[in-house]
């Protein structure tokens, strides 16, 4: 596993690179070169060569760096510490479930959404209309729980809340995407921006506001996506990738995107992403309890640490895509989180910490570079169609079974308010090396594009 990491880190493996060089052609590589998200996106990409950056250049970078950095801020500062603000107010058992919206939530909003940036509306209009409405219905839930609604109710307004949240990063990535001129050098180092987004709203939850049990974040995490949705006005009104007049209900609701599962490294991408997902949705419910059972304090500003990798990972992304062949670029990602989990797996603080510093490995070798393999790999026209695909089988079948799977196991690792840490880590920890086995296996890295 390590021996993957270092072909990635080092360079090693230069002979399919050479491969890759040889069948590059025309103004683009036939096989890959580059583009993202967690999450989806939808994208429209300019086949020219990149020109000297210019004052309006710069300033357009500034202006999508902002973007990715205050889209992300919120979700951080809400998603880590939710479950333990669930469980100060009494709903801990509700935890998994709650997670399990956002799954629910990706079987309908991604593909509907992406069908519509597609084909009908500018993604930056629906940006708006999504950031205004992700701000009331946080408000709305963090309202259930103090007020002391009962279970349904709370997650009623959880579930309306991951319906209007779960496409805002994939339509923030398009946006991002269809500004710039080559994407494999210029999208990681933009990405890292949301990362360290993300990992300012976790600091100000735990360091500014003392908060990691509080709905005080959730309330300023709403107040933040009403700055997001200010920032839209001063972005250009991109249209939609193919206008269509008359669409049937299979490419309303976006359906048609199954198509590309005909094709065998799409759909081997797309499967292992969602097998991924199950294992990897324990991370931030369960390191959370279990840096709380050690009893740490600032948990958020804790968990954030695997946000520092994740920077350092996507700044030399583009270098590593360069000089390594694809396959040991997702390779890697999975096994570094083989490792990840066992570390978890030894049970004291010392060693869970390093497994939290992994995260940024694992996550960004496989995902981030998934969405730059369907920048590059997919039709202009299908491209917000194929992010959502990829967003639902991540955040719909993959988290919805890893957020529920992930609950009955935790239970089953519980006996009287004990768990057993160890444990449930190790269960994690082969079930991700199964993942790793498969994608091994399956995937061939074919040079022929759909």
């Amino acid at each position: 596993m390590m021996m993957t990491f270092s072909m990635v880190v080092f360079g090693v493996g230069r002979k399919g690179s050479r491969k890759m060089k040889r069948r590059a052609g025309g103004a683009r590589s036939a096989f890959f070169n580059h583009g993202i998200g967690v999450c989806p996106r939808l994208v429209y990409s300019l086949q020219t060569t990149m020109p000297a950056p210019t004052p309006d250049a710069k300033a357009s970078r500034r202006m999508l760096a902002t973007l990715f950095f205050c889209t992300a801020m919120p979700m951080g500062m809400w998603g880590v510490p939710l479950a333990n603000v669930f469980a100060a107010h009494g709903r801990g058992h509700l935890v998994p479930y709650v997670f399990a919206t956002s799954s629910l939530a990706a079987f309908i909003s991604p593909l509907f959404v992406g069908a519509l940036a597609d084909q009908k509306h500018s993604p930056v209009l629906l940006l708006r209309w999504l950031t205004a409405a992700t701000s009331v219905a946080l408000l709305i839930t963090c309202g259930s729980l103090a007020w002391g609604w009962g279970d349904a109710a709370v997650l009623a307004c959880a579930q309306v809340l991951a319906l209007v949240a779960t496409p805002v990063w994939s339509v923030t990535s398009s946006i991002v995407f269809s500004q710039l001129h080559d994407a494999k050098q210029q999208f990681g180092p933009l990405r890292a921006w949301a990362t360290a987004g993300w990992m300012v709203g976790c600091w100000i939850i735990s360091f500014v506001l003392k908060a990691d049990a509080s709905l005080v974040g959730g309330v300023t995490a709403a107040g933040l996506w009403l700055v997001v949705m200010t920032l839209t006005w001063r972005l250009p009104m991109i249209p939609p990738g193919e206008v269509v007049q008359h669409r049937t209900w299979r490419q309303i609701l976006g359906l048609d995107a199954l198509e590309l599962l005909k094709h065998r490294d799409h759909r081997v991408v797309f499967i292992t992403a969602a097998l991924y997902c199950v294992p990897l949705a324990a991370f931030y419910p369960y390191t959370s309890r279990h840096l709380h059972d050690l009893g740490v304090q600032n948990i958020s500003a804790v968990v954030s640490l695997g946000q520092t990798t994740e920077i350092l990972v996507m700044l030399l992304l583009a270098g590593v895509l360069a000089r390594v062949r694809l396959k040991w670029v997702f390779l890697s990602g999975i096994a570094i989180c083989v490792v990840r989990y066992s570390f978890n797996a030894i049970g004291t603080l010392p060693w869970l910490m390093t497994g939290t510093l992994l995260h940024g490995f694992a996550y960004t070798l496989y995902f981030i570079t998934t969405q730059i393999y369907l920048e590059e790999r997919i039709d202009p026209k299908w491209r917000a169609r194929a992010q959502a695909l990829l967003s639902l089988l991540m955040g719909g079948v993959g988290n919805l079974i890893g957020y529920l799977g992930g609950g009955w196991w935790y239970a089953a690792c519980t006996k009287n308010g004990v768990t057993d840490w160890p444990r449930f880590w190790w269960g994690e920890t082969a079930l991700t090396a199964a993942v790793c086995v498969f994608f091994a296996l399956a995937y061939r890295g074919r040079a022929h594009k759909t």
